[in-house]
């Protein structure tokens, strides 16, 4: 296991004390992440993230079912790190949609805020991602498979 940044610790305790929490006694609990599978898309994300550009991620509902992930719940706190693991800041999930790939909307495109913000460019990254992930597993990727939508909101940068 990676041991987690001193900065990702730091940005915890200054969101708690911004929100009049302690850090000792605090029952509030996060994960802390970063997004996609490479140094450059993560960082950029991240970025969008910050700049409230991008509010929604999309993930494969298969890793939940196979319990290689805990599902995201409305509420959840999560420290986005960079691809080196520096906190970048910190969003709550707001809204949790579980659709087959074919059926994610142009609205949910959109509130992911890449590229162009269409969903044939979100249908095409996702669909060489999700491929992508799959490598090594005993599964190919499907249009019909599940996808967890996850929406957040920037609660601390």
């Amino acid at each position: 296991m990676i041991e987690e940044n001193n900065s990702v610790q730091k940005m915890w305790e200054d969101y708690l004390k911004s929100i009049g929490e302690n850090v000792n006694n605090s029952t509030k609990k996060y994960t802390s992440w970063h997004f996609c599978d490479n140094e450059k898309d993560a960082n950029e994300l991240a970025n969008l993230v910050k700049e409230e550009i991008k509010k929604a991620t999309a993930s494969l509902y298969y890793w939940y079912e196979l319990g290689e992930e805990t599902e995201p719940k409305v509420g959840d706190l999560s420290i986005i790190t960079d691809w080196n693991g520096i906190a970048q800041c910190i969003i709550e999930t707001s809204k949790i949609n579980i659709v087959p790939f074919k059926e994610v909307t142009e609205e949910f495109a959109r509130l992911e805020g890449e590229g162009d913000k269409t969903l044939k460019h979100w249908s095409n990254v996702h669909m060489n991602y999700f491929s992508r992930e799959l490598q090594g597993q005993e599964k190919e990727f499907s249009e019909d498979m599940l996808v967890l939508c996850e929406e957040f909101k920037l609660v601390y940068k």
